[in-house]
């Protein structure tokens, strides 16, 4: 069962909650903006600064997480249910999905090649994405979900074509 138990002092210290479904709102379940620590167990979920997913997202696969980057700022949980196994997404040198493309199936550093902030559109075809500004994962970060089409990153992602590297959601392991 896919299960994510947080708590509200880094090394799993103090009050805890295990969620095994979607929180759209952990403030009304007395729970909000004190996660320090957390424990994943199967597919992956997805932490929002805000209530209703919305605000900046962050993705924890399956493990132990003894302390979080941004710890007492998490109000929403979302559980990724989306097929990790075979990741897909096409990226475009122009907005609209034009000019030169790349497939992407795996974590990819753009810095070392062509397409390194040059990416202006994608569509992703299987997976859940993260995309980020700098290499080495650095900078700031979105998620690209299965079937999403990005037709233009300045008004939409606000990267102005700055996407230097990628990874795909790892899925958990079967129980």
């Amino acid at each position: 069962m896919n299960r994510i138990t947080v708590y509200e002092r880094a090394d799993f210290e103090g009050l805890s909650r295990e969620f095994t479904c979607d929180v759209p709102d952990l403030h009304e379940l007395d729970f909000g903006n004190c996660i320090a620590s957390l424990k994943v167990v199967g597919q992956p979920w997805i932490a929002y600064t805000e209530p209703k997913y919305e605000g900046e997202p962050h993705a924890f696969e399956e493990g132990e997480y003894p302390s979080v980057g941004r710890p007492n700022s998490f109000s929403a949980l979302r559980l990724v249910h989306d097929d990790l196994g075979d990741p897909q997404i096409t990226l475009y040198e122009r907005p609209n999905f034009q000019g030169a493309c790349k497939v992407v199936t795996e974590e990819t550093n753009l810095a070392y090649g062509y397409f390194n902030d040059r990416v202006a559109s994608h569509v992703v075809q299987r997976g859940v994405w993260l995309l980020y500004q700098h290499p080495g994962r650095g900078g700031w970060h979105c998620l690209a979900w299965p079937g999403e089409r990005r037709a233009d990153y300045k008004p939409e992602l606000n990267f102005q074509v700055r996407l230097s590297h990628l990874r795909p959601l790892r899925p958990g392991r079967p129980l």
